[in-house]
């Protein structure tokens, strides 16, 4: 590897989440990896909320970890408060959220990376991608250095030609206080790649010495810790309160007094923002009937004043937000250090890719995170590293990583881009994926570390737990089939206690599948179950399997009658244009996206299932004449 005349064998464009797990699992995996940011200074910087995880996000997180990836030994590495949200709901819906030390989370990563002998950082601004014959060779930057490699990552977060909008007023930036990224959308669009724009936000940061927190309520995070990582020895650390306010009547009448002032409503922003986390503005407008909007107050870090009002994204001018933020209880005096803003940005429609994360217009061309249309750090982060493994397999003539949705939330998240036409930012929700029972946060390496392993970023010790857990699971699920519980007056005393009764004695495993009786019941009037032998992820895993049986089995049974349709697959040459009896939008939309499997082609927006119907006629006679051949 000759990187000392900038020959790599890939390039990876930006250094937020996407692109610190593209460039780390490449160099894993045995690449030379040059990752190029516009600041090495904000490696793995959260510009929005100092938070991983959260409803569907944790699963993410979890999967990346499974998969071999480092968020979540990142994340677990420096958090300062850790909670499960949705705790006593069921399994699908369990999410765990992380409040991030920001400065020591960008550390703890940038470590990471700096031990990394195959990776070479270099701040620079990519303006150009060098092609030939439809095949990356590289690219170039600012100054117009050239770096060749096989593959490029582009991890570009919301610097293509990012605006920020503070009120009227607006500026060329990706985020507050960094530039942002020019040539490069030039440079895709000249190579045949559509470029659109989205919007998104973040709230004003406020010094913690001017807040007066005995008007709020306080969030504490939880006694017992839950982690991200599967891996063993996870640091046990203090952990810090959040605390919640909210907004009120005249909050809202400042805001609506001053929307003339707002860019958004003034027309000046094009793009279009993120549908589940709009801005304050946004919220007053669009739900008046509420008289008030929760407002979480988030410590940004142990070493630092700033802390982040979740909840409060504005462009409103400056001036206006100190006013609406001296509304809220407690927040009287609050002194803002950073404004809130909005910043539009360019982004790639990620139809143009394949669920390989790889460009179907240029070979060797990966995206990865908020330039295919997403939002959020465990999205960015999920694409990031599917990006890094294909890049990898791509420089080897390697099958190429693909997830289905019915293997993780990760697999999902790209059917959707891939398939669907997205409007606004894309948020991973746990409604978007009709096999969510199966696809829990407390199962994710059973789903995903065999695969991660095969990719070969599993190393022998996180197997060995992998596999040691799995063992322990397979045999307490046999044991509590085997341990009966008696119906005497002393068992039924403590069933009393939670509201249940016994009139004959049964197994475990069927007393467990009672809703009011988990593991903790079951030790107190069954001897053997010693709750100290029995590690929580075990007996969370066997726990759930149990009380979820039948839901389960329906579930599988449902992947299996989708993947029926992932076995009609489609040819790559096949003229969409020939075919009748199918409508012209119906062609427009399978001629762009060219889906590999009916399944595929069946969740595309505006087809319909006769035209599903039409295609499995076609293709089983096309099957059929090349047999007959």
């Amino acid at each position: 590897m000759d990187y000392l005349n900038n020959k790599y064998d890939v390039i990876v464009v930006g250094a937020g989440h996407a692109g610190c797990e593209a460039a780390i699992s490449c160099a894993r995996l045995g690449a030379k990896v040059l990752l190029a940011t516009l600041n090495v200074d904000n490696i793995a910087l959260m510009p929005c909320n100092p938070a991983i995880g959260g409803p569907a996000k944790s699963t993410l997180v979890r999967e990346i970890d499974a998969l071999g990836g480092v968020m979540g030994e990142v994340a677990d590495a420096t958090y300062i408060q850790m909670k499960m949200l949705n705790s006593s709901k069921g399994p699908a819906v369990r999410a765990l959220r992380a409040q991030s030390d920001k400065k020591q989370y960008m550390e703890y990563m940038r470590n990471i990376i700096e031990n990394n002998e195959n990776i070479f950082l270099r701040q620079a601004c990519i303006t150009d991608l060098l092609v030939k014959d439809g095949v990356i060779v590289g690219a170039v930057d600012e100054f117009g250095i050239e770096y060749s490699a096989r593959a490029v990552v582009l991890t570009t977060g919301t610097s293509l030609n990012g605006k920020i909008f503070v009120g009227l007023r607006s500026y060329s930036a990706g985020r507050l206080g960094e530039k942002a990224a020019y040539g490069l959308s030039e440079s895709l669009v000249k190579h045949g790649i559509q470029i659109k724009k989205l919007k998104t936000g973040t709230p004003p940061r406020v010094d913690k010495r001017t807040i007066d927190y005995s008007q709020m309520t306080i969030q504490p995070g939880d006694e017992t810790l839950h982690f991200y990582s599967f891996r063993p020895n996870r640091p046990i650390r203090k952990q810090y309160p959040c605390y919640l306010t909210r907004t009120n009547a005249e909050t809202h009448a400042i805001i609506k007094a001053n929307l003339d002032k707002s860019p958004m409503f003034q027309g000046l922003i094009q793009g279009v923002g993120p549908r589940y986390c709009p801005s304050i503005e946004d919220k007053i407008v669009r739900f008046s009937e509420n008289p008030s909007h929760h407002i979480f107050i988030e410590p940004e870090g142990l070493g630092t004043y700033e802390v982040y009002i979740q909840g409060f994204s504005s462009s409103l001018p400056a001036d206006v937000q100190v006013k609406m933020l001296r509304t809220l209880p407690g927040l009287e005096k609050a002194h803002v250090i950073k404004p809130a803003y909005a910043v539009e940005y360019d982004y790639v429609p990620a139809v143009q890719t394949s669920h390989s994360l790889m460009s179907k217009n240029i070979k060797g061309l990966f995206f990865g995170g908020q330039i295919n249309g997403t939002s959020g750090y465990e999205e960015a982060a999920a694409q990031g590293l599917i990006a890094g493994i294909n890049a990898f397999n791509y420089l080897n003539g390697s099958e190429m990583l693909e997830l289905s949705r019915s293997s993780s939330y990760i697999g999902t998240l790209i059917d959707d881009l891939v398939t669907k036409d997205i409007q606004d930012p894309y948020r991973m929700l746990t409604s978007r994926s009709e096999y969510r029972l199966l696809l829990r946060q407390d199962n994710a390496d059973t789903r995903l570390t065999p695969i991660g392993r095969k990719v070969g970023l599993i190393d022998d010790n996180q197997y060995r737990v992998f596999v040691d857990k799995h063992e322990a699971i397979e045999k307490e699920l046999v044991r509590i089939k085997d341990v009966k519980i008696p119906a005497n007056d002393n068992v039924n005393e403590i069933l009393a206690k939670y509201g249940e009764h016994i009139d004959r004695g049964m197994k475990v495993s069927e007393l467990l599948k009672r809703p009011n009786i988990d593991y903790k019941v079951i030790s107190e009037i069954d001897e053997e179950t010693r709750l100290a032998d029995i590690p929580f992820d075990v007996s969370e895993q066997v726990e759930i399997l149990v009380k979820y049986d039948g839901y389960l089995k329906r579930q599988e049974f449902q992947v299996e009658q989708a993947g029926k349709l992932d076995k009609f697959k489609i040819p790559d040459d096949i003229d969409y244009s020939s075919i009748e009896h199918i409508s012209s939008e119906t062609r427009d939309k399978l001629s762009k996206i060219r889906p590999k499997t009916l399944a595929q082609a069946s969740r595309i927006g505006g087809v319909k299932p006769a035209d599903i119907s039409i295609l499995m006629v076609m293709l089983e006679r096309h099957a059929y004449s090349r047999k007959e051949n």
